[in-house]
């Protein structure tokens, strides 16, 4: 059976909706994040981007650039509203969804064309988009996951476009190699020392030339270059959640080592998170009192899987919820609303500085245990500032 897979990207989905929400903002320069002396871009309007603003990008490099753009901190909790009522619609009209971050989708209409056009039906979602939620989203329909996504790429602003079938390779051959998906800096710089320039002379080179420089990647690459991608659709659910509880044989109300206990059941739930290559939206804080009272707090957080935010709402609920100042005998930590994806929302102030510490980390904690590494406010109580750059190895 031949396969249809439709992508869908909100356009430039933080500052859409500050526009939404100020209509002032609409046709100017608009910068979401990098706000702080360490502040990166989130999100730019199409405006900024002629400047050459673009995501990831420091905040003081942005105002050098662009020096009359309206720059905005960020409203977290609408964007994820946004982000919710878009899935509702496309959920409700799709047969297989998938959400790969908060503001993408990938849709599976396979054997669909005989009771709906995929095409026709692809434009109609977009057209419902706009007219009952206010926000332009971008297109594609392809046989893969990888040629859509690039194809949405190649289309927006407020684009669609149709792949058929046999002329994949023909539309990936005139785009540079950048915009393959997972091609970064270092192996973009690589290929083009090899003369590399265009993801049709990627797709010539033999693949086990690409396996010798490349590894296990090579051959991924290779694939990729020529519109060979059978990833399948990763069913999105909305009930999904994660959690870590512990109860201790004593009662405590030692505060200090109940704040330990939060940011230890973070730190591990953060780590399995981005294992999964998922992010949370909501974050739940549950106490038990000697007395067995059970009380919660939830809060929603920007779309992460980042310690460092996480961390900070969790102690802040903490902090709310403690107040009767007796014993406790348990305490937990949930993370729902999870969504497949990377840290996209991240990037707001420094967390974007923060993310190769963290890929290091994991990559320690993979090789030999989780237990491996800690943060230091754990392991050494009372000595160490409370920093999120602060970790200790263990001797475990």
């Amino acid at each position: 059976m031949q396969r249809s897979i439709v992508h869908m990207d909100l356009d430039s989905f933080f500052v859409a909706v500050e526009c939404l929400k100020d209509s002032r903002l609409l046709g100017k320069p608009v910068i979401v994040g990098g706000t702080g002396d360490r502040g990166v871009v989130s999100a730019c309007s199409y405006e900024a981007r002629r400047f050459g603003v673009h995501s990831a990008m420091p905040g003081r490099m942005a105002r050098l650039l662009c020096p009359d753009a309206v720059f905005i901190r960020g409203d977290y909790e609408s964007y994820s509203q946004y982000s919710d009522m878009v899935t509702d619609l496309v959920q409700h009209r799709a047969p297989l969804l998938e959400k790969a971050s908060v503001d993408e989708f990938y849709v599976d209409m396979s054997g669909m064309d005989r009771f709906m056009g995929c095409y026709k039906w692809a434009l109609d979602v977009k057209k419902r988009v706009q007219t009952e939620i206010g926000l332009n989203i971008s297109v594609a329909l392809s046989t893969s996951k990888t040629v859509s996504k690039v194809a949405v790429g190649e289309s927006k602003p407020n684009g669609q476009i149709y792949i058929p079938i046999g002329t994949e390779r023909r539309f990936l051959e005139p785009l540079r190699i950048e915009r393959l998906p997972m091609i970064g800096d270092k192996t973009t710089h690589l290929l083009r020392t090899m003369g590399v320039q265009t993801v049709g002379t990627l797709a010539q080179i033999p693949q086990r030339t690409l396996e010798k420089v490349f590894g296990k990647n090579g051959s991924w690459m290779w694939e990729k270059a020529n519109g060979i991608d059978m990833s399948t659709i990763v069913p999105y659910s909305a009930q999904k959640s994660m959690s870590k509880e512990s109860t201790y044989e004593k009662d405590t109300s030692d505060v200090a080592f109940l704040r330990q206990e939060i940011i230890r059941m973070v730190s591990e739930l953060s780590y399995d998170l981005r294992n999964m290559k998922h992010t949370t939206g909501c974050i739940t804080v549950k106490i038990r009192y000697a007395d067995f009272d059970t009380q919660t707090k939830q809060a929603s957080v920007p779309y992460t899987a980042s310690d460092q935010v996480l961390r900070k709402y969790a102690l802040d609920l903490f902090q709310k919820l403690y107040n009767r100042r007796i014993m406790i005998r348990l305490i937990g930590i949930r993370l729902s609303k999870l969504v497949s994806g990377g840290m996209q929302l991240n990037l707001f102030d420094n967390s974007a500085l923060t993310a190769p510490l963290y890929m290091a980390m994991d990559r320690i904690r993979l090789k030999y245990g989780i237990a491996s590494l800690k943060p230091a406010s754990i392991m050494a109580p009372g000595k160490t500032q409370h920093t999120p750059y602060n970790f200790l190895i263990s001797n475990r």
